[in-house]
């Protein structure tokens, strides 16, 4: 390994401080911490500090939250810090091109993708709703685009039929860190050695907007799936049972090819453990499911405990909140 470098690192969520806190055992020299303003949480609304700044600060590391950098007191601060590399994993603010240019080696940052498919703010979670078969993180040397830069290195991993965003995330925040540190291990050299993203190929993962977690029962029971397991945890899908609003947790597509044409939504079979819903193309079987000021809970404890009367025939409809 070459020797340590400065390094200042930029991020804000869980998954960001996954990889801060892989820094810190290193033999890297984090000096400061950018993250996202504090922010209003929970029912009081109380100013909650993200994930980043709280690992940063449980380390006693300067902490900087500017709500832009696009200023010349955000250039000025960064460089006094005279970094070598300014690392940025889902931070949530744009780089300008001064910034950029600031520390010796530039910036780099972690992006859960294999580039140039999912550029943007929601990589994983559309990735699991497009039914992609694999997916990974890549090592990005930042330009002034929209994670345009050329590439320092990429690591792959499968996606199973059983991985929510939530459980990707994770495994993500596994192969990220180790990525990110055989990158810095040897960052001059790798940089020599950059490629340029494709052209073909690229694609956007548009930030998760909460409407659409509405479960539109006319699409088929495969898209329903991968979208019910890419809005988990957050939004999370939903539709309306009657008067009441239910969220769908678990749920797998079944074929309905010796069964007689339902209308989208209805109630086609009960079982102890799964309630089969007709959609636009197959059934979908619910496992587990949410009712109104509830837990989430499975199929079983929901029909033990009365909690709604489910009965074949049965329709869910949509809703709009």
């Amino acid at each position: 390994m070459s020797k340590p470098l400065r390094v200042v690192f930029a991020g804000t969520p869980q998954f960001a401080a996954a990889h801060l806190e892989s820094l810190l055992r290193a033999q890297h020299n984090v000096i400061a911490v950018y993250t996202q303003p504090d922010r209003p949480a929970g029912r009081g609304k109380q100013l909650k500090a993200s994930p980043v700044k709280e690992i940063a600060l449980a380390h006693d590391l300067a902490v900087y939250q500017p709500a832009t950098l696009k200023t010349n007191e955000a250039a000025d601060a960064l460089s006094q810090l005279n970094a070598d590399v300014l690392v940025v994993v889902a931070y949530g603010l744009i780089l300008p091109r001064p910034i950029l240019a600031l520390p010796r080696l530039g910036c780099i940052n972690v992006h859960a993708s294999l580039l140039p498919r999912w550029r943007g703010a929601a990589p994983i979670h559309r990735a699991i709703e497009a039914g992609d078969e694999e997916t990974g993180v890549t090592i990005m040397q930042m330009d002034e685009g929209l994670d345009t830069g050329p590439m320092l290195r990429l690591e792959k991993m499968a996606i199973t039929a059983q991985h929510t965003t939530q459980t990707l995330t994770r495994d993500l925040e596994q192969l990220g860190p180790a990525t990110l540190l055989n990158t810095l291990d040897a960052l001059e050299e790798t940089q020599q050695h950059a490629v340029s993203q494709p052209s073909e190929g690229v694609t956007y993962a548009e930030k998760i907007s909460k409407s659409e977690a509405m479960i539109e029962w006319s699409q088929s029971a495969t898209v329903l799936a991968r979208k019910i397991r890419a809005l988990n945890p957050a939004p999370g899908c939903f539709s309306a049972l009657g008067d009441q609003r239910v969220k769908v947790w678990e749920a797998l597509p079944v074929s309905l090819s010796d069964t007689p044409a339902h209308a989208p939504g209805t109630v086609i079979d009960i079982t102890r453990n799964q309630l089969s819903v007709a959609c636009g193309g197959g059934a979908l079987a619910i496992t587990r499911l949410q009712l109104p000021n509830k837990k989430p809970m499975s199929i079983a404890d929901v029909l033990n405990g009365n909690q709604i009367n489910f009965a074949v025939g049965d329709r869910f409809e949509n809703v709009s909140k």
